[in-house]
């Protein structure tokens, strides 16, 4: 195994061509402390209802966030070693100076709007964003926590159309409270996964009203983010869970039917046909990172800035460690 990085650690090896290598004994750690969310298309779902993680030698320890920035906050706090994440709260962990980069992909174009049936959809709004927007003035879009992807999408959104004096955006720490206020009649619209699309569609008669491929083409609606002292001294477990990883997206992409009872019977709450539908509404699953994965990431380093959310100009080599993917030729 081979990865160029430059300094050095008691796990790497220099071969004659000046690369660094694996030192195979002792170099990854069985314990991994892994940051996940709710979000049921991510694959940390098939991987504890599975037994891959064990079999590989790794002891996992799944922890619940509400958000990606609670896992940041779990990241400053040295309780977390990786975590499933939307890339924009990684970059302003990353701008505050966390010592972490994102290693792998999960997912693209995972942010979807929804609202109640009195709303026109962007496609009926003839695909005009600022004429579909301005029917939402005088009214409050629900969004998962501040600093997520949603929150950085829908207010870069609502910024372009003019209209941050006219609608509010209202965070909601814990996104799985949504749909509950949608149905009390407090909110008619929101953005957020397309996990909340089916719950809102099942239970509160809203719809899709923008797809999650118009809102912001490729946007890393989630990666697998990694601590640099995991990087450095664990490289082995890392590789082993990418690879368990993109068998895990694999397994959604080519076997959605047999994914989504696996996701029902490890969460118990749902069916097998809610986790299908979910699925569907934006099949793009991959650990891999794609020059537009990567493109549309750096697109939200101005808007993050202009948000006021980071101070720095953040660059690809800030954010992103490649070896991995590149190892496994993802």
């Amino acid at each position: 195994m081979i990865l160029k990085r430059t300094g050095k650690s008691r796990f790497w090896k220099e071969d004659t061509f000046g690369n660094l290598q694996f030192l195979k004994s002792g170099g990854y750690m069985k314990k991994l402390r892994i940051g996940h969310l709710s979000t049921m298309y991510h694959t940390s779902f098939i991987l504890m209802g599975m037994d891959w993680l064990e079999k590989a030698g790794i002891e996992p320890e799944w922890k619940l966030f509400g958000g990606g920035p609670a896992i940041v906050r779990a990241f400053e706090d040295h309780e977390l070693d990786i975590g499933y994440i939307g890339l924009p709260p990684a970059m302003i962990g990353i701008d505050h100076g966390l010592q972490i980069k994102c290693i792998a992909g999960g997912h693209v174009e995972g942010t979807v709007m929804i609202a109640t049936p009195e709303f026109l959809t962007l496609e009926e709004c003839r695909n005009d964003r600022t004429l579909f927007l301005n029917q939402f003035k005088g009214t409050t879009i629900a969004c998962p926590p501040a600093g997520s992807i949603h929150d950085v999408i829908i207010r870069n959104c609502v910024k372009e159309a003019g209209l941050e004096n006219y609608i509010d955006v209202l965070n909601y720490e814990w996104a799985d409270m949504i749909p509950e206020a949608i149905a009390d009649g407090e909110i008619k619209v929101a953005v957020g996964t397309p996990s909340l699309a089916i719950v809102a569609k099942r239970y509160c008669d809203a719809n899709i009203v923008i797809p999650p491929e118009r809102l912001w083409p490729d946007n890393p609606s989630y990666g697998i983010v990694a601590t640099c002292d995991m990087i450095e001294n664990s490289p082995e477990t890392l590789l082993k869970f990418i690879e368990l990883h993109e068998k895990a997206s694999l397994f959604i992409r080519k076997d959605t039917e047999e994914a989504s009872k696996l996701v029902a019977e490890t969460i118990e709450i749902i069916d097998a046909d809610f986790v299908n539908d979910m699925y569907k509404v934006s099949p793009k699953y991959s650990a891999g990172i794609s020059e537009d994965y990567i493109g549309s990431t750096m697109r939200f380093v101005d808007v993050l800035n202009e948000l006021g959310y980071i101070s720095k100009k953040l660059e690809q080599k800030d954010i992103f460690d490649l070896r991995f993917v590149k190892e496994l030729q993802l």
